[in-house]
């Protein structure tokens, strides 16, 4: 974590991503504390962006934690070993907590299809119960669009998000939330399923595909990200066995 100052003198800690190239989007990093969406389509990268923002706090010595809601945490494991990045001691030692969502609602009983208004406040409870004992300074989870199917009231997800993330920032955790959108919705200024996600979170991180020169390429745009300026240009995304690295957009011809 380090310091960010502003031309007003104000200083604001920064939870530095270690990511290639992120941090210099967000001229520091993510502000410490803040809850953001990564949206995206299917095979954009989200996961591996989620995985590695652990990785690379765990290097640091920092506990982190991921709460897979779309595979088992087994899968999870041994897909992201094929990362030069990623090495399983940080499991083993505790920094790198990995939480099956199906798990956790067998613990707290939740059994049902939907979820009401005590049941959310049960997962809230469970999650941050979790972060404050192991004192979780990074949290994904992946997805929160998987997690919001059991929550069918628009209402009920704003206040399970906003308390969510309230928690979590009073807990000193900066938190990633995976959002699946579809690559139709991508292109129309939505960034999340259920079109609340996007209002609650402090920033948001889309990421997709665009056709240059006759390729598919992965791209990454920081769109909003409150408590620091920002690039909101695309940047090409390379996902690569020693992480995910981010180049100007300009290099592959003009921007659209």
């Amino acid at each position: 974590m380090n310091h960010m100052e502003s031309a007003a003198g104000y200083v604001r800690d920064r939870c530095v991503t270690g990511i290639h190239g992120l941090d210099e989007i967000l001229r520091g990093g993510i502000p410490y504390g803040s809850t953001v969406l990564a949206a995206g389509s299917c095979g954009c990268g989200k996961t591996t962006l989620g995985l590695e923002f652990l990785v690379r706090g765990a290097e640091n010595g920092e506990a982190c934690a991921h709460f897979t809601a779309t595979e088992p945490s087994v899968k999870l494991l041994d897909n992201v070993r094929q990362y030069d990045f990623f090495d399983m001691q940080m499991v083993d030692k505790g920094l790198i907590n990995v939480f099956d969502m199906d798990v956790l609602y067998s613990w707290l009983g939740l059994t049902k299809a939907t979820f009401d208004l005590g049941d959310i406040h049960a997962l809230i409870k469970a999650i941050t119960d979790i972060v404050n004992t192991i004192g979780v300074t990074r949290l994904v989870i992946d997805s929160v669009t998987t997690l919001c199917y059991k929550i069918q009231s628009e209402q009920l997800i704003r206040d399970f998000l906003f308390t969510l993330g309230k928690k979590l920032s009073t807990l000193g955790c900066t938190t990633l939330l995976i959002s699946e959108i579809t690559s139709e919705k991508s292109g129309v200024n939505m960034w999340s399923s259920f079109g609340v996600e996007e209002a609650i979170s402090d920033g948001i991180i889309v990421l997709g595909d665009v056709e240059r020169m006759g390729h598919l390429l992965r791209f990454l745009q920081v769109v909003k990200m409150r408590g620091t300026s920002h690039s909101r240009a695309k940047y090409a995304v390379e996902l690569t066995s020693i992480g995910v690295m981010l180049t100007p957009m300009l290099k592959w011809g003009s921007s659209s």
